[in-house]
């Protein structure tokens, strides 16, 4: 089907090469496009169809092309027009910057200095134009684009073509001139005789926006705003700042004077005012009373000489760029009941007020939100956000958005009830930020990026992959994209920095090795490696590219166990990090924990190094317990070994490529694991090649002991909304995938009976974590929940007559004796010991914690111990404080121009 950019794109064939929208306004679509001839690139402006069908192709070209004449440092040439298939179009050269509305979205109000400059150039060009008979007729932010700081004036000349080439008729396309906020007291009153002098009233209100963080007049709809240009007089520049020069400040309210003859007879004049400090001495100011010159005597040469020594002293002193704010650092230190979770994360408020982190509450091994403010000593916790994985603040410092659960909430940062937002939600962290539209971007459970409308509603699926995970989400000013961290299943290597554009959904990898990007204004990226430095680097918001070296900012930042840094920026500047442990990962060691607690090393002489996403990639003991596989990360990857219990050697089992999640075959001797390509069997020595079970991505793996169906997990995403389901495989037969528990949850961390008639899993069903047991093969003849309380990483006893599970709720290990008969049943369950968090199997162990979550990462031996990986650096041992740093950005800002 031919869309109208496939049209455009054939129409346009010959000459240019479109690439991608840049854009979309009232009145016309900005492509970039690739000039075939000069082979440069440019932007081609194409009218929207309606306005285009009442225009008309000649008349418009015929007037456009005046515009063409004119050539001037701070006004955008245009280099071409035409009309082509019925579309109108004219082309641009492409900027690569960013327009004064965005500088404007990003800061509010800009340097004195700067302002005037910008006024100045805009002015000029201005000026140069009027002088040629040609007015502007829609001065705007959006319409001064800001190429290295230098103002160019963009679609100079373009509402006069439409204007006459529409014989007066613009109001039948329902679009109109101008924009309300920026319109002169003449445009708004259709007047037909429109003057330089009505471009140097929008230059003004520009002006004043720059100055004092508003246009002129403000209202909520198009005719109030119309109203109070006409009839109400703006209030004075120096009333909503303080510190504008009275000469700027009156050279402001001359621009914006209702009668055209009133204002400046000049743009040029409008620029002179700027430049003259003695500009309204001896007039009138508004709401102020008369300025009046001093009379009497004649001056004295003296007196004229110190007059104009304290001018020109108070001119240098205003016109002196101010010096920029101390960086202040310091470590937040709180109380033990109120310390951030070292495994958690922390946001900040745009202004910088307040911090928000994931700290303990009353229950053990789940978090809350809590809130520090800048001028409390203490914190306090946010009621109604247990479980909160991923936080985020809106753009104006009102709203708190948080994921609990599988549910996306909304509260009033000062207090108040939360709303639910969204469903389906990833309880993963960093999977949370919010738009300056007022849209939130959320991970849902299935790891796709979802954009939900700032009124609610149903969301938009913005990207979603089968075989990668996306974290650590940080939105760019104005809603241009999102930076976010992404890393391909298991996640253990391979953490990378990506951009999403949010124009036309389109990504791109931004740095390799890095993750947690921020944008801090000024064209500078920070994201942090995984030694834990913090890099700088330029940063074009227009085309989301990074440009040049990067630069250190500072180091030692800790990771908190997934695939991010514990590390975060605020738009006023701010930063807060933890120090500690990098992403080089972990070291720990095997454990034997019996019945009743007790933990002692299996081998003393034997550490190795843990993965990043979820400790150990798997363990299982052989079915004498005398040896273990494991999947352990090395320099050469992730691969299976094999460890000869107590103190024998460590072997290597798999060979090619990444591997993990290993189990003890039925067959003798064999081993299967998984690979990114399958499901594999091999010689647990190592020996022979590899035996492909099953082709396809999976997260779990097991060849039942009847050695006829191979059961798998599907993992973070998958075909149904729930993410994880299990599949069994009949093999021999046919291969296609039989869901066993695939619901709308998830289903993980399966474990198969001794005997093979029977499948122990854990599902969120019931919103929490729990342990579910169903028949095997014919898992819909029945199913029971043994757990109470949460329950993660079910497995058997060797003899089958028990089931253990972790307690989530306490981080308990419980056993569950099982009796079987006509039905399996199972009796009162049994606490045996505590996990303490330096454990794999805890759930609030932080880093390696996680992996319960997803698979079981230990086992039990014949003799009813269990086999279990021990952090040697612990979270809880080892907790950090916090590290803030005020005006941060100006010590990066610094840094940089040092290094250039």
């Amino acid at each position: 089907m031919s869309t109208p950019l496939n049209r455009l794109s054939a129409a346009l064939a010959d000459r240019y090469r479109i690439e991608r929208e840049l854009g979309a306004g009232g009145m016309a679509t900005v492509y970039l496009a690739q000039d075939l001839k000069h082979h440069r690139q440019v932007a081609i402006k194409v009218l929207k169809p309606e306005l285009a069908a009442v225009l008309g192709a000649d008349r418009f070209i015929q007037e456009i092309t005046t515009t063409a004449q004119l050539q001037h440092p701070h006004i955008l040439p245009l280099f071409d027009s035409g009309s082509a298939d019925g579309f109108l179009y004219y082309v641009m050269p492409f900027i690569d910057g960013e327009t004064l509305r965005d500088r404007l979205t990003r800061e509010t109000q800009l340097a004195i200095p700067e302002a005037v400059r910008i006024t100045t150039e805009v002015a000029d060009a201005l000026d140069y134009a009027h002088r040629r008979g040609v007015i502007h007729r829609d001065i705007k932010p959006e319409n001064i684009l800001l190429h290295d700081g230098r103002p160019m004036v963009a679609d100079f000349g373009i509402a006069l073509a439409l204007s006459a080439a529409a014989g007066g008729r613009m109001t039948e396309t329902g679009m109109s001139l101008g924009t309300p906020h920026y319109m002169s007291p003449e445009q708004a009153t259709a007047d037909k005789e429109i003057t330089g002098r009505s471009d140097i009233y929008s230059l003004g209100s520009v002006l004043y926006e720059m100055l004092t963080g508003e246009p002129p007049h403000m209202g909520n709809s198009a005719q109030q705003i119309v109203m109070k240009i006409v009839t109400e007089d703006a209030a004075p520049v120096t009333r909503l700042r303080k510190s504008v020069p009275p000469n700027v400040a009156a050279a402001v309210q001359t621009a914006l004077e209702k009668l055209p003859a009133d204002r400046f007879d000049t743009a040029k004049a409008f620029a002179q005012a700027l430049a003259d400090p003695h500009y309204g001495e001896g007039r009138p100011a508004a709401g102020a009373g008369t300025i009046r010159a001093p009379v009497g005597r004649p001056l004295t040469v003296g007196l004229v000489v110190s007059l104009v020594m304290m001018t020109a002293l108070a001119l240098w002193a205003w016109r002196r760029p101010a010096p920029p704010a101390p960086v202040t650092r310091y470590v937040l230190g709180l109380p033990e009941d109120e310390t951030p979770d070292p495994a958690g994360f922390t946001v900040i408020t745009p202004d910088g007020s307040q911090l928000i982190f994931s700290g303990p509450s009353a229950r053990r091994g789940v978090s809350q939100l809590w809130a520090k403010a800048r001028d409390r000593a203490t914190a306090s916790p946010i009621p109604g956000t247990e479980g909160a994985s991923s936080a985020a603040v809106s753009p104006d410092g009102k709203w708190l958005a948080f994921i609990s659960g599988d549910t996306v909430w909304r509260a009033p940062l000062a207090g108040g009830v939360s709303t639910p937002v969204a469903g389906e939600a990833s309880n993963a962290a960093g999977l949370l930020t919010w738009l300056d539209d007022g849209s939130l971007i959320y991970g849902s459970r299935s790891f796709k990026i979802i954009r939900v409308p700032p009124g609610g509603g149903p969301g938009t699926v913005l990207w979603s992959a089968d075989s990668m995970v996306a974290f650590g989400y940080n939105a760019l000013p104005g809603s241009r994209g999102v930076l976010y961290t992404a890393c391909r299943l298991p996640c253990s290597t391979d953490v990378d920095l990506w951009v999403l554009d949010l124009k036309d959904l389109s990504r791109h990898r931004l740095v390799t090795g890095a993750a947690d990007g921020f944008y801090l204004g000024h064209d500078v990226l920070v994201y942090v490696r995984g030694d834990g430095t913090v890099m700088a680097t330029s940063f074009s918001l227009s085309s989301l590219q990074m440009r040049g070296d990067p630069v250190a900012v500072a180091d030692s930042v800790s990771w908190t166990g997934i695939i991010l840094p514990y590390f975060a920026v605020s738009p006023s500047g701010m930063m807060v990090l933890q120090q500690g442990q990098s992403r080089d990962n972990p070291t720990a060691q095997l454990v034997w924990v019996d019945r009743s607690g007790k933990v002692t090393s299996v081998d003393t002489s034997w550490t190795f190094q843990t993965t990043v996403f979820a400790g150990n990639e798997g363990m299982a003991l052989s079915p004498d317990g005398t040896r273990l596989v494991i999947g352990l990360h090395t320099a050469a990857g992730d691969g299976i070994w094999l460890k000869q219990l107590p103190r024998g050697p460590l072997s290597r089992v798999s060979f090619n490529g990444t591997a993990y999640r290993p189990r003890w075959s039925p067959v003798a001797g064999w081993v299967t694991f998984l690979t990114q390509d399958g499901v594999v069997m091999r010689r647990a020595d190592g020996t022979g090649s590899d035996s492909m079970l099953l082709r396809g991505g999976f997260d779990e793996g097991e060849l039942a002991p009847d050695r006829q169906w191979l059961v798998l997990r599907r993992g973070a995403v998958g075909p149904v909304s729930g993410g994880r389901d299990i599949y069994g495989v009949k093999l021999g037969g046919d291969t296609a995938l039989a869901p066993l528990v695939a619901t709308r949850y998830d289903e993980m961390a399966f474990a198969i009976s001794p005997d093979g008639h029977w499948l122990a899993y854990q599902s969120d069903e019931t919103g929490r974590l729990e342990v579910f047991v169903r028949p095997f093969p014919n898992t819909g003849a029945g199913k029971w929940q043994v757990s109470t309380g949460g329950g993660t990483g079910a497995l058997w006893a060797r003899n089958g007559k028990e089931l253990f599970y972790v307690r989530t709720l306490d981080t308990a290990m419980v056993s569950v004796p099982v009796t079987y008969g006509p039905q399996i049943s199972f009796g009162a369950s049994r606490e045996l010991f505590r996990l303490p968090p330096s454990l794999e199997a805890s759930p609030s162990a932080g880093m390696v914690g996680a992996a319960s979550r997803y698979y079981t990462p230990w086992d039990v031996a014949p003799d009813g111990r269990f086999i279990m990986t021990r952090a040697l650096e612990t979270r809880e041992g080892t907790r950090q404080p916090l590290i803030v740093a005020e005006n941060w950005v100006a010590e990066v800002l610094a840094t940089m121009r040092s290094h250039r």
